[in-house]
């Protein structure tokens, strides 16, 4: 329970519907220690809201102290991604490390027989048991963020919303009574408030964030940064370096990261594109696949982005090789790629890198993004 009213909701109903439910909420960071802002501290109104809601409901409510697990699993990678030159989510590694691990084992030693979450995604029973399908409502879909999600955590796991709207959602929070049916959602990452990544890598790496050149994709040196953490693959906006006056001007979009030389590569739209993507750490939830062997799959890049065809083809030690039907722009290294068959999320993994555009001037072992 985050406080939210999805979380909210899902103990609601489920209390309704007759089953012994135990409210847990997460005290995962101290907002002033990530930021260095004593006082600041948003997590607080989360919890008291999340207990208001137990008390209403007439549910045990209890928080946990996660914050060293916090720190480590997803802030820490979080950092050291950026510095990499990737573009991280941290949401998935709470999922993966926090939540569907860590407090799914916790569920587990209190004897509890599922965890439930407000998550907005389907688990629906098949022959081979649970899969994970998309939400029915698409603008609240998370099933991108769900992609690691093992197929034993599926097992154990509930999400009570997955065929409800929003405004379905708060018209429940509103009929139970709960003083959080018209709460915002969250929009940013909840360690980073006032979305400004590259201040919180800053203090969790003191010392680390370095300027250097930004370089177009011919050589010519256009300018300077104040650090590759302000930039992510596909970028536009905020370069500082105006466009490339010739016959006409051109729009500038970051090409790639090169972090071990400091360097921001700029370069047209048309440098972005690609049509191959390497994939590794992958969580496979669909048909038993050998090594090699395809599969016509769609893909999500980004999360906002639409899915794209594309031929899925299994590798050796949870890797991946993505070759899209239409080359994509702006794959990010660092953002995960999540394969579907219609609404049922087959798995996914990590964006290692990429190949197949007209800007593929890397030196061999070097990651073209």
């Amino acid at each position: 329970m985050s406080g939210g009213v999805d979380s909210s909701v899902t103990a609601a109903v489920l209390r309704e519907e007759g089953y012994d439910v135990v409210g847990i909420t997460l005290q995962l960071y101290d907002h002033g220690l990530a930021l260095q802002k004593p006082g600041a501290c948003c997590a607080g109104q989360d919890i008291y809201d999340a207990r208001q809601v137990a008390d209403r409901i007439g549910i045990p409510h209890y928080v946990l102290d996660y914050e060293g697990r916090f720190s480590q699993d997803v802030m820490d990678d979080f950092a050291d991604s950026y510095l990499r030159g990737e573009t991280p989510i941290p949401c998935v590694r709470c999922n993966q490390r926090v939540k569907f691990r860590d407090l799914l084992n916790t569920a587990r030693d209190l004897g509890a027989d599922a965890l439930a979450t407000g998550h907005y995604v389907r688990r629906i029973a098949g022959p081979q048991g649970a899969e994970l399908h998309r939400a029915v409502d698409p603008a609240k879909d998370q099933s991108y963020f769900l992609f690691a999600t093992t197929r034993e955590q599926l097992e154990f796991l509930r999400f009570p919303l997955g065929g409800l709207t929003k405004p379905e959602t708060r018209a429940l929070a509103e009929r139970h009574g709960l003083e959080v049916a018209a709460k915002p959602d969250s929009q940013d990452i909840c360690f980073v408030p006032n979305g400004n990544y590259a201040e919180v890598v800053a203090k969790l790496r003191p010392g680390s964030v370095e300027p250097g050149d930004i370089v177009h994709v011919d050589g010519r040196v256009l300018g300077r940064h104040k650090g590759v953490v302000h930039y992510t693959v596909g970028q536009r906006k905020g370069l500082g370096i105006g466009g490339i006056r010739g016959q006409e001007e051109e729009a500038l979009y970051v090409v790639r990261l090169e972090p071990a030389r400091r360097r921001v590569v700029v370069g047209p739209r048309r440098d972005l594109a690609r049509s191959l993507v390497m994939v590794r750490d992958v969580n496979w939830l669909g048909p038993d696949l050998a090594d090699g062997a395809g599969i016509e799959v769609s893909v999500k890049l980004r999360s906002a982005q639409p899915a794209a065809p594309a031929l899925w083809r299994a590798g050796p030690d949870g890797s991946a090789r993505v070759e899209l039907l239409e080359a994509q722009h702006g794959i990010a290294p660092g953002q995960a790629c999540v394969v579907y068959q219609g609404d049922r999320v087959l798995g996914g993994g990590w964006i290692a890198g990429t190949a197949g555009g007209v800007a593929e001037g890397a030196e061999v072992g070097e990651t073209v993004a």
